[in-house]
C-alpha cells in the first residue's frame, strides 16, 4: 500500500477535527473565513515546537499536540480572552509513520475538546529536518478590553497565577540530573514539562483586574524584564515570595539553584500586574503576589530584578533566547 500524502493525512486526520465550523469551510478551500463580531475584538497568536529544541523527539507526539495547544491558549488568556479556533502548520520528517501522524491528531482531539476549539485550516508538508509544528489561535476578547504588556503603573504589584520552575525541573529530570528526588516528584516534574497546565477561568479576573499580564514562557525574570521594558519601569520581585511546588523545593534541598528556576522557561504561567485593589482581587483568584513596579531611575533602570532578603541578586541570563 502507497504511503498516504499530504490530502489524504488532512481527510483522514484534520477534516475530523475541523467538523462544521463555518470558518474552517471543511477544509476544502486554502483560506479560512473568520466573520466579523461587533462586540469582540479578535486575538491572534502563534507559536512553533520543533523537535530537539522545544521537545525531545522521542517524545510521545500526542503530548506534544497537547502542548502545542496549550502553549498557544496560554496567550490567549494572558490577554483576558476566550480561545475559540486554530490553524495549524505540520512539516512532517520524511518516514514519520502514519500511526505517530495519529496520535499527534488524537493529541490535538484531546485538547480541543477540552477548551472548546475547533481546526479552521492550516498545511502539512514533509521535511529532512526536524519535525516542526506550529499554531496560530485565534481567541476573542471583549472590544477594547484586551490587555497589553503596556499598562503598568509605578506602584502596582506584580503577580503570577502558579508555580514556577516545574517544566525547568522536570527537563532536568528527563536529563537525568534529579537523580536523588523520589519517583513521586520526578514523575511530577516530567508531567509539567510535557504538559504545562493552564487555567482558561483565569482570564476573566486578569482582564477585569489587572493593568498589565503576558504568559511565562521563556522563563520569569526574563519575561518579567520583557514586561519592565515595556513601561518603562523596574520590576522588583521577591525570590521568597515566588510560589514553587513541595517537588521543586525539595530540588531546591538537594542542590538546586532556586535563581535558575527564576529563569528556566515553559512555566506558561500568566505574569501580570495590577494596583492595590485589583491585585487583592486576583489573589483571591488564586495568583501570588510576588513583588513590585517601582520608577525607573539611573541607579534603577528599567528591567526585572530579583532580590532575596533585602538583596539584589546578579542574575546574568534572565530567560531563554532563540539564538538567531
Amino acid at each position: 500500500m502507497s504511503e498516504p500524502d499530504e490530502f489524504s493525512i488532512i481527510d483522514q486526520l484534520f477534516k475530523p477535527l475541523a467538523g462544521f465550523s463555518r470558518e474552517a469551510r471543511g477544509l476544502i478551500d486554502d483560506v479560512a473565513v473568520i466573520p466579523p463580531d461587533p462586540d469582540h475584538d479578535l486575538l491572534v497568536s502563534t507559536d512553533a515546537l520543533v523537535a530537539g529544541v522545544h521537545f525531545f523527539e522521542h517524545d510521545p507526539l500526542d503530548l506534544v499536540a497537547r502542548k502545542l495547544m496549550r502553549v498557544n491558549i496560554s496567550d490567549i488568556i494572558a490577554k483576558g480572552g476566550t480561545a475559540y479556533g486554530y490553524q495549524l502548520l505540520t512539516a512532517w520528517p520524511r518516514g514519520l509513520s502514519l500511526n505517530d501522524k495519529r496520535d499527534f491528531a488524537r493529541g490535538l482531539k484531546t485538547e480541543q475538546d477540552r477548551f472548546g476549539l475547533t481546526l479552521f485550516g492550516g498545511d502539512t508538508v514533509s521535511t529532512p529536518g526536524p519535525l516542526t509544528v506550529s499554531m496560530t489561535i485565534f481567541g476573542k476578547a471583549p472590544r477594547g478590553r484586551a490587555l497589553s504588556r503596556a499598562g503598568a503603573r509605578a506602584g502596582d504589584r506584580v503577580l503570577v497565577s502558579g508555580y514556577i520552575g516545574q517544566a525547568h525541573l522536570g527537563l532536568r529530570a528527563l536529563q537525568g540530573r534529579l537523580s536523588d528526588l523520589p519517583n513521586g516528584d520526578v514523575n511530577e516534574l516530567i508531567s509539567a514539562y510535557h504538559l504545562p497546565e493552564i487555567r482558561p477561568d483565569l482570564a476573566h479576573a486578569v482582564l477585569r483586574h489587572a493593568s498589565a499580564a503576558m504568559d511565562i514562557s521563556d522563563g520569569l525574570l526574563g519575561d518579567a524584564d520583557h514586561l519592565a521594558r515595556a513601561n518603562t519601569l523596574m520590576i522588583r520581585i521577591e525570590l521568597d515570595k515566588v510560589p514553587t511546588s513541595p517537588a521543586a523545593r525539595a530540588a531546591i534541598a538537594e542542590g538546586v539553584s532556586a535563581v535558575d528556576l527564576m529563569t528556566g522557561g515553559d512555566d506558561y504561567q500568566i505574569l501580570c500586574t495590577a494596583g492595590e485593589a485589583g491585585a487583592k482581587a486576583l489573589i483571591m483568584t488564586g495568583f501570588y503576589d510576588i513583588g513590585a513596579c517601582v520608577s525607573a531611575t539611573p541607579e534603577t533602570p528599567a528591567g526585572a530584578c530579583l532580590f532575596a532578603g533585602g538583596r539584589r541578586i546578579e542574575v546574568t541570563d534572565k530567560g531563554f533566547r532563540h539564538p538567531l
